[in-house]
């Protein structure tokens, strides 16, 4: 792994790829977590004497579309920098050009939404080669999208003798690694979320790397019904029954204690408010669903996470979106915040489960949250990330 903290930047321009694709609302950023992931490499760069260039995409436009300029993000960074940085209206050609040419060191330069070009996404070769003759050495910095083989993202490097991991990237790689390749014993995945099906890969990967796996949200009432249990109107995939007792069955052949809710909380409606009952998870009357993990099946689970030394946590343990049925997921994970209070490694990836320690104030009791879904998944799959190996060749 190349790393910038290796490489004096001194009198280099830098193109770094960031991932500025942030929530807007009326034209304002509504969070800046991703913005401000990328300060270390910047400030890396700037302190060495060197220049930063930045590129990003943000949204999905069709085309130029002015609602998704990243001007939007330029004050939010200065704000941040402590520091007035420079905007170019294109990417490439020859505005781009003179404004690289006319960028001093110290001195840091956004350049226009990426995604403006469709040959980003095409991984377009000249668009690449357009990309790299802006700047000196090529710095990733964006996780979030080092799953996808872009221009920005992989063909690029190529260019580059000098081609580098940004603070991020480094961060979000060691974290994967430390979970699945080198964690302390023993090992937990917590694993929820609706779907078993886009779980399944994940389960498959780590099932032999992890010494216990919790299943609860929606994804465990396939389990549940593959098993014989009544779930009632609760969400599940029939398509998945057969796959789900084939994994208890692979999970007990490599020793993996995969640990199913005992009981849930349900309701007759989907709705914030609505009277609920605690079952049995394998008796759910006909006209209930569950919605939360039950009392039982979340002290069982607590106890589990309390006594893990590395944690990872993929998804929520029931519909945290709606406070009546929040708590379940809300108490694991303050015992994940508390197993990493008493020295366990604990990791937090993917989009509902990022998204709920926000909801519940914990991202800084747990020692990382990964800024990329799709990536953090593929990641989690075994795959190699196309934007990380490019950084190897």
């Amino acid at each position: 792994m190349k790393k910038i903290d290796d490489f004096n930047f001194k009198d280099k321009k830098a193109l770094i790829r960031v991932d500025f694709n942030v929530p807007l609302e009326n034209g304002k950023v509504i969070d800046s977590t991703r913005i401000r992931s990328a300060v270390p490499t910047i400030l890396k760069i700037i302190q060495d004497g060197g220049a930063c260039i930045l590129m990003s995409h943000l949204g999905r436009p069709n085309g130029f579309e002015k609602r998704l300029s990243l001007i939007q993000i330029k004050s939010v960074l200065d704000n941040i920098l402590a520091i007035k940085t420079k905007f170019c209206e294109d990417c490439i050609g020859k505005i781009a050009e003179e404004a690289s040419e006319k960028l001093s060191m110290g001195e840091v330069l956004i350049l226009e939404n990426l995604r403006f070009y469709n040959e980003e996404i095409k991984g377009d070769e000249l668009f690449s080669k357009n990309l790299s003759e802006l700047a000196d050495c090529y710095i990733n910095d964006a996780f979030g999208t080092a799953h996808r083989p872009h221009a920005s993202t992989t063909v690029v490097a190529k260019y580059f003798e000098n081609k580098f991991f940004g603070k991020l990237l480094e961060k979000e790689v060691l974290a994967i690694k430390r979970v699945i390749s080198n964690g302390k014993s023993p090992i937990l995945a917590v694993l929820g979320g609706s779907k078993i099906s886009s779980k399944i890969p994940i389960i498959e990967n780590i099932i032999d790397k992890v010494d216990d796996i919790i299943i609860g949200g929606g994804m465990a009432f396939t389990f549940i019904k593959a098993l014989g249990g009544k779930i009632g109107q609760s969400i599940h995939e029939d398509s998945m029954l057969k796959k789900s007792l084939s994994i208890l069955k692979s999970a007990k052949e490599k020793n993996t204690k995969i640990h199913l809710p005992m009981d849930v909380v349900c309701a007759k409606e989907f709705k914030e408010g609505a009277d609920s009952k605690v079952f049995s998870i394998n008796s759910i009357p006909d006209e209930y669903e569950g919605l939360d993990s039950g009392p039982k099946s979340v002290e069982k689970f607590k106890q589990i996470i309390l006594s893990s030394s590395t944690i990872l946590w993929n998804g929520p343990v029931g519909v945290f979106e709606l406070n009546s049925f929040s708590k379940g997921t809300k108490e694991i994970g303050e015992a994940i915040a508390e197993s990493t209070k008493k020295g366990a490694f604990s990791l937090v990836g993917g989009g509902d489960s990022v998204s709920a320690v926000k909801k519940f104030k914990l991202e800084k009791d747990v020692s990382y949250v990964s800024t990329g879904g799709g990536a953090m998944l593929e990641s989690l799959e075994g795959k190699i990330l196309p934007g990380i190996s490019a950084l190897a060749k």
